[in-house]
């Protein structure tokens, strides 16, 4: 184990293309600068949060707070693992995933980012199925769950893709006015129901109990 006091650093997945890790404080940087050359176009807010907005030097210091900060309050009934992803040894965006009380309800959120470079060559898709791996395979997770604006259609496009079933309508506000959003579940049964492409998951048995739900 290369990282005993935070074995979450060990955790590796990977997929055809792309790594997605745990970023260090210095690959923080390189990411807060990524995000901060463009994620979406400006008129829009994708984000439930909008952290993406924010100007310079806040944006990169509460950047850094909330991954620290995720760090800092992981509990193994409370948890939300921000990956960095990787493709030919460049950060290209972060895939989270979330749970509470995860041996109780088996139940995950998703949610991700990826800089405007690489956006529309099917990466979103394909760091949302390395998670979901994560969940299924390596975790024992039941059910995955996520959420997008009804405006935000490559998020609902990749989560059709994906095979995900709708699951309702939510509203969420992050400019103080609300919006309809579009919600989405999927089963084990139905990730399992169809192929996938193959994804590798390095350093879980180390880490596993930080997650709190026993044996996947």
């Amino acid at each position: 184990m290369a990282h005993p006091l935070w074995p979450l650093f060990d955790l590796r997945i990977r997929s055809a293309r792309l790594e997605l890790r745990l970023p260090t404080d210095d690959e923080l940087v390189a990411l807060a600068a990524l995000a901060r050359a463009g994620i979406h176009d400006a008129a829009e807010m994708p984000f439930a949060f909008p952290w993406s907005t924010k100007e310079s030097p806040r944006f990169e210091r509460e950047f850094a707070q909330y991954h620290w900060g995720a760090r800092a309050s992981w509990r193994p009934a409370d948890w939300s693992l921000d990956l960095m992803a990787v493709r030919g040894g460049r950060p290209i965006g972060m895939q989270g995933i979330f749970a509470r009380e995860f041996a109780t309800f088996r139940t995950v959120k998703t949610g991700s980012w990826l800089g405007r470079d690489f956006q529309g060559r099917g990466l979103g898709k394909e760091m949302r199925a390395a998670v979901l791996a994560l969940a299924f395979d390596g975790l024992g997770a039941e059910v995955a769950k996520t959420e997008a604006f009804v405006v935000n259609t490559a998020s609902a496009g990749v989560s059709r893709s994906l095979g995900y079933e709708p699951n309702g309508v939510g509203r969420l506000a992050p400019l103080g006015e609300p919006r309809d959003t579009l919600r989405f579940r999927m089963t084990r049964e139905m990730w399992r129901s169809r192929e996938r492409p193959p994804v590798a998951i390095e350093g879980l048995e180390g880490c596993r109990e930080l997650f709190g739900g026993g044996p996947g």
